[in-house]
């Protein structure tokens, strides 16, 4: 006589479950607009800014292709590739939370020892000699803590367009240097020969003065990231910016302060009952 076939018992499952089922969940995040982690305005600065801050890579050390941040979506798009026969000197990226003169963040060159971009061929070839430090390039997209150590003032197409000179604050070999005075002359003049150089045969004109102090670092780092003075915010012309993505004219024109200042009661009203960002 054949043994009885058993038939497997149903879990129990409770009526009054706290989460949707799965094909429910997955179709309302369809329905909802996700918004990833912005680097510009939600990664923070650090608590030691101006001195030591947060800065995410854009570019390489020996990159050609001119990696940006694209400021509606937070991601790091191709721009151009540089029409001039120069490659970048040193990393190169921006501050989070900060603001400058032509609405964008300030830039920063960060000098340190992983930068290498030799194409992978090349290692395979035998006796070829790679005289970097360490062959491991520093990855667009990514961020570190860097030490401001000068400042290179800069015009772009007669725009001001300054640049923060750093070195990494977690590299053994740069983290010790504190002022840009320390550094060789020659890898100053390399510095501004690039800059100087970079948009020549895109006929655009760029002029790089003398090379300041940390101090002067110091000063524009802390402008950048917002003082209590008016400046015009695109929700409302009285506003403070707020820490919220801005749009005008399809257009990001504006990121997060710290600082959150109201002044029109449009804002008010809108804000009324829910706490700001800090």
């Amino acid at each position: 006589m054949a043994p009885p076939i058993e038939t497997p018992s149903k879990i129990p499952t409770s009526r009054h479950s706290s989460h949707p089922p799965l094909n429910e969940r997955i179709l309302s995040s369809m329905n909802r607009r996700s918004v990833a982690a912005h680097p510009w305005h939600d990664l923070e600065i650090g608590p030691e800014a101006p001195k030591i801050f947060n800065c995410v890579i854009e570019i390489g050390k020996g990159g050609k292709v001119k990696y940006e941040l694209d400021k509606k979506t937070g991601l790091i798009k191709v721009d151009r590739v540089l029409y001039s026969s120069v490659v970048y000197p040193h990393n190169y990226g921006f501050i989070p939370r900060t603001l400058c003169e032509d609405n964008d963040p300030m830039d920063v060159l960060i000098i340190m020892q992983a930068s290498c971009l030799m194409p992978p061929f090349l290692a395979n070839i035998p006796h070829f000699f790679c005289d970097c430090h360490a062959c491991e390039p520093v990855l667009p997209g990514c961020f570190l803590r860097a030490k401001a150590i000068g400042l290179m003032p800069m015009i772009d197409q007669g725009e001001k367009d300054d640049k923060i000179i750093a070195v990494c604050a977690d590299d053994p070999e740069y983290r010790h240097y504190n002022d840009i005075k320390e550094l060789p002359p020659h890898r100053l003049a390399e510095i501004r020969r690039f800059f100087e150089d970079y948009k020549k045969n895109e006929n655009k004109e760029v002029a790089v003065n003398d090379f300041l102090p940390a101090s002067d670092a110091y000063e524009a780092i802390q402008h950048s990231i917002g003082e209590p003075q008016a400046i015009d915010a695109p929700a409302h012309k009285n506003d403070r910016p707020m820490l919220e993505v801005v749009y005008d004219d399809d257009d990001y024109v504006r990121v997060a302060r710290s600082t959150v200042v109201i002044n029109s009661e449009e804002t008010r009203k809108r804000n009324s009952g829910v706490g700001l960002n800090s």
